[in-house]
This record gives structure tokens, sequence and C-alpha cells, in this order.
């Protein structure tokens, strides 16, 4: 991307007017967040593609931002959403009837709906360039004076859009992203004397893994495993676990460095993959392209996966806005499939500092907008001098993530608010809100079921979000449900119970409603006829 004086740099430099815009035009988070705005979203995945194909249905995550849809409850806010296919009407009918106090005309007057009608498997940034008309209108159809666009992460693709469309992006600078990278975090974490896995640093060949690995073991004599993970992979699926109790012939005594270091490169071929279906030969591959670290593996009986999240403001404010326990799945627990919010009280509010910590040296950096840091908790009881539970660091997402849209919703509907003093989230009525999300309910007897199909089975079973009691599930990725057999949903309740009770009562409901289809029972229907059509 060019500027105006024909350089790269010219383009940075004009990114960064743009987004000056935003310190100039909110002088405090309550009016950036309440003021009149047209938002542009642009929900594109703009990551390594051949890693985006281990999730299943990743193309319909674009569908991951339409909780900013429910922006629309402010009546001077207008929005214009992106899509590289067109979005199912019943999906979007939705999200808009999810809006207290707001007439669903209103709120759909104010809504632009656009796609680039491309399917293809490449970044929707990407397509959207490629279309100047598509671009013009976007152009039109906001102010430009109140307008500002978010994405789902920051490249040098969305700095383009911005500086093409003359809007700013309230999104990372993409000059910034080497901290979101396993290394980056590793060396934000050594500057903010945060506890963290001892590893390496990014390496480039396979024979640097092979010595960085030798030298982590003979750091860590006792060491069980280690990970080895692609610097710039996503979700957990990126890594891979080495098993060093089936070499420990070759463990520190026991042989020399150069023999460890040839044993290691020959186990390589049996890591075991979180990704399904992955292989050294395509995984090794990757590594002159994405790079790669080996990092030691946490071991515990106990063993919890929690994450902090926060936001740096347009103004260099960090604020921390929630704390989750996740969900993992995998072979190994590293994949993230969901989340429960908010983290265990026993040490949410330790996870708020060290999360805080970690946003002062970003701002300091220069990041704006959504970070959130993942850690493990290894519960270690009855050890006199040391806290119930070891805290270790794992890595620094400068991106929205699978812990973001459930939290945003959560607060949109409600109106609430998150208190840093307890790390509860409180509804305008002072009642605390509790829920579990999940990108990853995924069944094959699901398959086949159509975004109407979902909405017949949730005014059926009465499974939606009910406004008045701020209880209930609010669903996303219905675009997955057919093809996939995958839903993402958020169950909120006034308790822990209550949420995982929802979560429960909206399982066992699909699963009643896909059972096989025989004479005595086949799904429950609204005739087309019988509402006039």
């Amino acid at each position: 991307m060019q500027g105006i004086d024909g350089s790269p740099s010219g383009a940075a430099e004009q990114f960064r007017q743009l987004q000056a815009l935003l310190r100039d035009r909110w002088q405090s988070v309550e009016l950036f967040d309440t003021s009149a705005a047209d938002i542009v979203v642009v929900p594109s995945l703009s990551l390594d593609q051949r890693e985006l194909l281990k999730i299943e249905g990743f193309h319909h995550y674009e569908e991951r931002l339409l909780f900013s849809l429910i922006r629309l409850r402010n009546p001077r806010t207008r929005l214009v959403y992106v899509t590289s296919q067109p979005l199912h009407p019943s999906v979007i009918d939705y999200y808009l009837q999810l809006l207290p106090g707001i007439p669903f005309s209103h709120a759909r007057d104010r809504l632009l709906l656009l796609s680039t009608y491309d399917s293809s498997h490449r970044p929707l940034t990407q397509k959207i360039l490629e279309r100047p008309r598509l671009m013009e209108r976007i152009r039109q159809a906001v102010k430009p004076n109140l307008s500002y666009m978010i994405c789902y992460n920051s490249t040098l693709s969305e700095q383009a859009l911005s500086v093409d469309l003359g809007i700013p992006l309230y999104a990372l600078d993409p000059d910034l992203l080497q901290w979101g990278t396993k290394s980056g975090s590793r060396q934000i974490f050594a500057e903010e004397k945060i506890p963290h896995p001892d590893g390496s640093p990014v390496l480039w060949t396979v024979d640097d893994l092979a010595v960085a690995a030798a030298e982590l073991w003979e750091r860590q004599p006792h060491l069980k495993r280690m990970v080895i993970k692609l610097n710039e992979g996503f979700s957990g699926e990126g890594n891979a676990l080495l098993d060093l109790r089936l070499i420990q012939d070759f463990e520190p005594g026991t042989a020399t460095h150069r023999e460890r270091v040839k044993k290691l490169k020959q186990q390589f071929d049996l890591l075991r993959f979180e990704s399904k279906g992955e292989t050294w030969e395509r995984f090794s591959s990757r590594i002159p392209e994405l790079g790669v670290i080996a990092e030691a593996f946490i071991e515990g009986e106990v063993k919890r996966s929690p994450s902090v999240q926060g936001r740096i403001t347009p103004l260099g404010e960090v604020e921390i806005l929630s704390t989750h326990d996740q969900i993992l799945g995998g072979p190994s627990g590293q994949i993230y499939l969901g989340c429960r919010f908010p983290a265990d009280e026993r040490y949410r509010l330790h996870l708020q500092e060290l999360g805080q910590r970690v946003g002062n040296n970003l701002a300091k950096k220069g990041a704006m907008e959504r970070f959130g840091v993942d850690f493990v908790a290894v519960h270690q009881p009855d050890q006199p001098g040391k806290p119930e539970w070891d805290i270790q660091a794992i890595e620094i997402n400068l991106r929205k993530g699978g812990t973001t849209h459930p939290f945003m919703t959560l607060k949109f509907l409600t109106n609430g608010r998150y208190d840093f003093s307890s790390g509860l989230f409180y509804s305008q009525q002072g009642r605390a809100k509790y829920y579990i999300a999940t990108d990853n309910l995924q069944k094959d007897r699901y398959r086949g079921l159509l975004p109407n199909d979902l909405m017949d089975i949730i005014a059926q079973h009465q499974l939606h979000f009910d406004t008045s009691t701020e209880t209930g599930t609010v669903f996303h990725l219905m675009g997955c449900l057919s093809e996939f057999g995958k839903l993402g949903l958020t169950s909120i309740g006034n308790s822990p119970q209550q949420a995982e009770g929802t979560y429960n009562h909206l399982v066992k409901a699909l699963d009643e409603e896909t059972r096989p289809v025989s004479e005595e029972h086949r799904p429950s229907l609204v005739s087309p006829f019988s509402m006039g059509w």
C-alpha cells in the first residue's frame, strides 16, 4: 500500500494521522462508547489462511462480530457491516430483535449490509480492496467526521483500507503486531517480570529448533514435556507436544549435547499435534514463514487456563474488561473451545493486576484497542510460603478473540458495568451476571439445520434471551450450522449454576430436535401457509 507521496511509509503516516482523530474526537471513555457515530465493521480474519483451514467453518467466523449490531441500541448510531457472502436475513432479524426499547424498523434503517459476493479463501479486507465501487459505497454511507472502523484483527491490509477510505481504524497499528506473537509476548512478560514458562526466542529453521529444544531441556533437566508453537499460530491450532519421557536415554547427564540435538530432531516426526490431521511435514514447512518457539510444558494435576481481557482507548488509557476461565480441548488441552465468566474468585483479581501491567506496557509501545493475556494456573495447596494457585503467563493476543463477543454481547444487552474491585459484572439493576460461552457446540446430528430451523427450536423450547430478566442464550455462528453442525452461543444467568443450567437445557433441546427421524417423531415445523405466505 502506497501513500500520497508514493511510499509505504507515507501510508503508515496517513494511518497514524487518521488514528489521531480518534483521540481528538473523544475526550473520555464514556463519550467514546456513547457518542453518535457511523461505525464500519470489517470482520475480516486477516490471519494465515493455511492455519485458518484447520478450523471447520472458519469462513463463517465473520459472523462473530455481529454482536456489534447491538450498538444500534443508541438511536444516533449507524452501522455498515461488510461480509464476504450475504448474511441470512433471519440472522440479522435475530440480533435486531434483541435491542431493548428500539423499534426494529428504526434499527434496521440505520444498518447497511454489504457483501463482496466472494467465497474464496482469502481475507475479507483484501476482497474489499479489490472492489473500488464497493469502497465508494462505504465512503458515501458514512459521515467522515463521525465515523470509525473496527475489525477482528489489524494488518497492513486493514491499514490500507483505512487510508483508502479515509476512515480511522480503532485497532492496533500493524507495526506493533510482533507484540502479539509467541516470542513478542514472552519479551513483554520478561520486561514486566511476569512469571512465564522457560522457552526459546523465535526460530526459523528445524535445525535451530532442535538446538533450542536441547538447550531448554538442559536448563530444565526434570522437564517431562515441551510445547512446540508456531510463532504466529492462534487458538492453539499451531501447537504440538514433544514428550521427553520417550527419550529418557538422552536426558541431560546421560548423553552429549550433540547426541541430544540429533535425537530431538528425530522426535519431531512423532510430535503430538493439537490440530486434527496435522503432520510434521506440513507443520515444519511453515517454520520459515511463521517462525517457531520451544517452551516448557506446565504440568499439574489440577490445572486451568484463565485469561484477562482489556482495551487501550484512543487516549492511551488501559481498561480491564473481563476475566475468564477458558474451556480447552484437543489432545493435550491447548485448543480454545469456550469460556466461563468470570474467572475463579481465588485468582481473578491477580489476573487483573497482571493484565494491567501488560496493558500499560503495550500502551507505552503505542498499542490501541483490544488485548488479551492467556495464563496457565496450577493448584498447589498446602505449600507454605506459596500462593494457592501458581499463575504463569502464556501469550498475548492483540485482536478480538473467543472471549470478546460473549462479554461485549452481555455488556451491550444489559448496559451494565464491570466492577474492577470484585471482578464481577453488574446489570443496571445491580445484579451480578455470569455466563458460559462457546464457538464450538458441534455435533454431526446438527448438520442440515437451517437458520430458520434454529429459530423454530429457539421459540418452541423458549431458549431465547429474555430482555426482562436479562437471562437466556444469545446465538452466533448460525451460518456454520447447516454445513458443519457447529454453533456458537452465550448462555447468561444470575449465577454460575443458572448459566450452566441454561446451556445444558439448550444442548438437550437441540439433541431432542435432531433425533433420527421416524414416523412417530418428526420435527415440529410451522407451515408457511398458516403464516399467510
